[in-house]
């Protein structure tokens, strides 16, 4: 999507000149854009002053026989693919080699030269081969069948399909062995052979799965299932073990899974096809108001197409659907439109039909004049089409006969090499025979040398007459040549002054574009400078409440341990206590400052990481070990309620990381864990590899979290402190502990996501980065 923006309103006369002024500029700039031709010569100088044979070179004129691709120079492009053959055999870069035969055998399959085409497909075949880029074999193999189903040659273009399903199965290419399949479908089916057609399309389908239902090649292969029941005979259809009463019914069923797919999928190439056999199926059993909207839904989607064939194609059937229904005049306005169509992009056989179908039209409204002028463009197109079929019938007998002289050749040379020896004999004599021919050369020498001496002097007396001729005609031209600077000058002067002004408005045109562009820059930075200022005011607002909200929790958490320690410390000095008093008040006294303690180690790590320059050291390290010495350093807490920690995390588990700032994060998610799952409880840690990311998981069976407060925590901009809470043997909590496990994994460039239910435990996930 364009960037707009607006400026200060300039005065009329100020914008009239500035849209002038840009207007010349960019004519300017414009006409200094080489032309496909231009680009070629540049190529093409660009090679011939490189005079070092390396892969510089090399890209050169592989960007040379490209560009003269483009321009369907067919012998310059030819010429500098073989120099770039000669050049990559010279310096071993094989791939040029065949790239450059297969984009040569690419380039003549599209101007239908197939003999060509075919000759370097197969080169390209046999260098990718050699390279074992069975990928590029593969893929050679598929464009030769689509060569041979052009011609058509269906027998060629099925073994060049089924030569590269092995290939595509070796190398575990599902979406292209797929596509193999349904080639060789699409084959089966040109050649009426639908039984052959629908087991190749089972094939298909288990390839790209029936559970995918957002796969093209899915709704394409219903498609062509639904098809073939349409096209299948009474024969085929006992070999499927289809009825014949249930011939329509078993296409109908594939065709509207297909149609299911290509609707999710919006793809207008699947849903012309199919909409158009929907119309046949429902034409057939008699639906004819289904049929009539299938047949207009066909033709809205192909016209979409670029490939306007199939719009013809399906204008031709709603036409014949009209025709059948005895409505000539809408028949007769979609015959006329699929002609036009066929006449602008050269289908021979929508013009035969529908000149075929206007002439029955007119035959029956009896306008049988204009119905034998039909006629007789159906036969002349009929005539067009056989002639076309005898040429590719002779194109595929010279496929044939090229690959007959190929196996000829091979064997002479054969039997050139029993005769090599003979060879030699033969021209060890032929050089005693030059021997002595060389010697009556010699002697025949110095009479040519007189006759060349004869030969000069003539030729040196003729061009002393044309000297003489040459100075008269300078003296001439000396004076046109005065007459002419004359002119010259006055031109010039004229040609001067128009520099100036052309200058004169360039320099314009470049100040008021840079002011513009000026104007433009300085209201792009003033924007993006107030988008940073709010950030930066929200993160601190952010920061500022949770910073109050800590010093509340400060202020109310610390009255109380300090309070009970001074009491503690009056009833010593009174003496008034008795020994199990004093051991209770000890107890209680230990686990407030113990908690207390916890807390301001959680504040002082979350001030340390608000301070400005404090960064976390990222290491590669061995989490599993760094998580046992945490679980370790836990175990008393957690046997004071008989909790199981279970470490499943595998040994080798490295990530990239704080180690401590690790260390921290995993004990408070255990300390959390510890505190709120009951008696004889059991919490595990798992980890698995996601990508990039290794994800350790800290799962309780304890009493969950409601649903509000783990959509909270979840939230990426989620910094607020959360509220103590006892735990199940009333143990307090700081309520600062996540916040602080939340900052500490977003500095390492990780994630922290909860999934906890009340009453059904819960999930901390640990998202870090994976060391390599």
């Amino acid at each position: 999507m364009e960037n707009r923006f607006q400026t200060a309103i300039f005065h009329l006369s100020l914008k009239f000149l500035l849209f002038n002024s840009l207007m010349f500029f960019c004519g300017a700039v414009h006409a200094q854009v080489k032309t496909p031709q231009q680009k070629a010569d540049s190529l093409v100088n660009a090679y011939e002053n490189h005079l070092k044979d390396d892969s510089a070179k090399l890209v050169i004129v592989k960007q040379a026989y490209k560009q003269f691709m483009k321009l369907k120079n067919f012998d310059k492009s030819e010429a500098y693919v073989n120099k770039t053959i000669a050049l990559a055999n010279k310096i071993n870069q094989r791939k040029y080699v065949a790239d450059a035969y297969y984009n040569l055998g690419l380039f003549y399959h599209g101007f239908a030269n197939y003999l060509k085409a075919e000759g370097n497909y197969y080169k390209a075949i046999e260098v990718y081969a050699a390279m074992n880029n069975l990928d590029m074999v593969g893929g050679t193999y598929l464009n030769l069948g689509a060569l041979y189903n052009g011609i058509p040659d269906y027998a060629k273009a099925l073994e060049a399909n089924q030569k590269a399903i092995p290939i595509y199965m070796e190398l575990k290419n599902d979406g292209d062995l797929a596509s193999c399949y349904v080639n060789v479908a699409e084959i089966y089916q040109s050649l009426n052979q639908q039984v052959e057609a629908y087991n190749y399309l089972q094939k298909a389908l288990k390839v790209f799965g029936v559970g995918n239902e957002s796969n093209r090649g899915l709704a394409v292969v219903y498609s062509m299932l639904g098809s073939t029941f349409i096209q299948a005979s009474e024969t085929e259809l006992t070999k499927l073990g289809v009825a014949s009463n249930q011939k329509y019914n078993k296409a109908l069923e594939y065709l509207i899974k297909g149609l299911k797919v290509a609707e999710d999928l919006k793809d207008a190439s699947v849903l012309g096809p199919i909409h158009q056999d929907l119309g046949t199926v429902y034409e057939a059993t008699g639906t004819q108001e289904l049929a009539l909207k299938s047949y207009l839904k066909a033709i809205a989607y192909n016209n979409k197409q670029d490939d306007k064939s199939y719009y013809a194609i399906s204008l031709l059937a709603l036409s014949d659907f009209y025709f059948k229904e005895n409505e000539y005049k809408k028949a007769t306005d979609l015959l006329l439109e699929a002609l036009k169509i066929a006449q602008e992009h050269k289908l021979l056989e929508v013009q035969r039909n529908a000149y075929q179908k206007l002439s029955l039209i007119e035959e029956k409204q009896g306008n049988f004049n204009q119905s034998l002028n039909y006629y007789r463009s159906y036969i002349s197109f009929k005539d067009q089409i056989f002639n076309k079929e005898k040429e590719n019938e002779i194109t595929r007998r010279q496929l044939q006969l090229d690959f007959t002289i190929k196996e000829n050749d091979y064997q002479l040379k054969q039997k050139m090499t029993d005769v090599e020896l003979q060879r030699q004999v033969f021209l060890a004599r032929q050089q005693q025979q030059q021997l002595t021919l060389r010697k009556q050369e010699l002697a025949l020498s110095d009479k040519e040398k007189s006759l060349q001496r004869i030969t000069f002097l003539k030729r040196q007396s003729d061009l002393e007459n044309e000297k003489n001729a040459l100075d008269e005609q300078r003296l001439l031209a000396l004076l046109a040549k005065a007459e002419k600077e004359k002119e010259i000058d006055l031109k010039s002067n004229e040609l001067r002054i128009n520099k100036n002004v052309n200058t004169f408005l360039v320099v314009l045109a470049t100040v008021l574009f840079l002011s513009g562009a000026f104007v433009f820059y300085t209201q792009r930075k003033t924007a993006r400078l107030n988008r940073m200022v709010s950030e930066q005011k929200r993160e601190l607002e952010n920061l500022s409440k949770v910073k109050d909200t800590i010093f509340s929790v400060v202020s109310h958490d610390m009255r109380s341990p300090v309070n009970s320690l001074i009491s503690f410390i009056q009833l010593l000095e009174e003496g008034n206590i008795s020994q199990d008093e004093l051991t209770r008040y000890a107890g209680n006294l230990k686990n407030t400052l113990g908690y207390t303690s916890s807390m301001m180690e959680n504040l002082l790590n979350w001030a340390s990481s608000q301070m400005q320059g404090f960064e976390p050291i990222i290491e590669k390290f061995d989490i599993q070990l760094c998580i046992q010495e945490v679980i370790n350093s836990m175990l008393t807490i957690a046997n004071q309620k008989s909790i199981i920690i279970q470490n499943n995390i595998p040994s080798g588990t490295l990530c990239l990381a704080d180690m401590n700032m690790t260390s921290l994060i995993v004990r408070n998610l255990i300390s959390n864990a510890i505190k709120f799952t009951p008696n004889n409880g059991v919490i595990e840690l798992n980890s698995i590899k996601d990508g990039k990311k290794v994800k350790i998981s800290i799962m309780d069976n304890g009493i969950g979290m409601p649903t509000e407060q783990v959509v909270n925590f979840n939230t990426s901009t989620h910094l607020e402190t959360g509220k103590s809470t006892y735990g199940t043997n009333k143990e307090k909590g700081t309520g600062i502990g996540l916040i602080l496990c939340k900052t500490f994994t977003k500095m390492m460039n990780g994630s922290l996501q909860a999934n906890s239910r009340l009453n059904s435990g819960s999930v901390f996930t640990l998202s870090l980065p994976k060391a390599v």
